[in-house]
């Protein structure tokens, strides 16, 4: 597995084991990021670390939607979407856990039902049989 690709490329495809992988990679380094980083400053460092796992995780993302033939919209909407609830909360605006802010709350719970729809999209449906615009089937043996 090419690993330089994997978090850091926008073209191709992936199949659905090396999206979960990566994403288990991915979830493993920033779960620790998080944990170092609220224990050291709080929520905003812990929202910079979100910030720069968005990168990696756009990159494994936008390969499984190449392969599922998404259209890449649809990530740019919920990475947005994500980076501006981090945004918030380096700025100080998306209130606290006891009162969160009604703008965070307008963005994140929608945020939550779009990312979840778009987990088992990628996560769990089938790639295009046969080649397509994005490269050939992953699946596909020589």
């Amino acid at each position: 597995m090419n690993w330089g690709y994997l978090f850091n490329g926008f073209h191709g495809r992936i199949g659905r084991r090396t999206f979960w992988i990566a994403m288990a990679v991915l979830a493993v380094a920033e779960i620790i990021c998080h944990l170092i980083a609220q224990s050291i400053q709080g929520e905003r460092l812990g929202a910079i670390v979100d910030l720069a796992f968005t990168y990696p995780e756009f990159a494994v993302a936008m390969k499984r939607a190449h392969d599922r033939n998404l259209p890449v919209w649809l990530l740019y909407i919920f990475f947005g979407a994500g980076a501006v609830l981090d945004l918030f909360t380096v700025l100080g605006l998306a209130g606290s856990e006891e009162a969160p802010s009604m703008l965070s709350l307008a963005i994140a719970v929608p945020f939550t039902v779009f990312g979840l729809a778009l987990l088992v999209e990628l996560g769990f449906r089938r790639g295009t049989v046969g080649p397509n615009p994005y490269g050939p089937d992953p699946l596909a043996t020589s």
